[in-house]
């Protein structure tokens, strides 16, 4: 990632672990992340997926929207439309798609083909995706659903959970989410597979 893509991220990032006093072993640990990960993603030379987005939001206290520098003065209902810019380092891209600071964050999601977080997510909250282009593999659980553009997904984030794009396009996805704050960090902390999840086609 460099400092063009997401503007600032990486220095948002650092302050608010200085800001909860915790050293970047100690965050890196809650996030399910490795400090060495952490670290450049402070740097700015790499850029996080969405459920790394998440799970640090969630443990600073802070918002996705907020993260990406567009925390609002007053809110502004229309959002208008526009291209995801794509990371150079083939990372995930980000759009906002609805109003910053409220319970509900909407995005529009860009997935790179051949690319997806390697880490199964547990967490307090709620999301809903719908894709728009592309095919997304999302599993849950012990399951892999197969979504196609027109399919929608709606899980409580409690559930072990992972996106991925199918196929050789990447995928775009409209993703919705409610940022519920949690007192258990431990549930952003990864949880393991020991073996791959079957496959269910069309998830509605």
């Amino acid at each position: 990632m460099t400092t063009e893509e997401l503007p600032g991220l990486g220095a948002r990032l650092r302050e608010h672990r200085q800001a909860g006093r915790l050293t970047l072993e100690a965050a890196a640990s809650r996030a399910g992340l490795s400090p060495a990960y952490l670290s450049r993603l402070e740097t700015g030379r790499r850029q996080p997926s969405l459920p790394v987005l998440l799970a640090l939001a969630r443990l600073y206290g802070a918002t996705v929207a907020g993260l990406l520098g567009e925390e609002p003065g007053a809110p502004d209902p229309v959002v208008r439309g526009g291209a995801i810019e794509p990371s150079r380092t083939g990372g995930w891209g980000y759009r906002r798609a609805g109003a910053p600071g409220m319970a509900m964050q909407a995005l529009r999601v860009q997935i790179p083909p051949g690319l997806q977080d390697a880490v199964v997510r547990v967490h307090a909250g709620e999301e809903w995706l719908h894709v728009t282009q592309g095919r997304l593999r999302l599993t849950l659980g012990e399951t892999a659903h197969l979504l196609e553009p027109g399919d929608s997904a709606q899980f409580d984030s409690l559930t072990p959970h992972r996106f991925a794009a199918e196929g050789v396009d990447g995928v775009e996805l409209l993703f919705v989410h409610t940022l519920l704050q949690s007192p258990a960090s431990e549930l952003c902390l990864p949880v393991p597979t020991s073996k791959p999840a079957p496959v269910s086609k069309g998830v509605h």
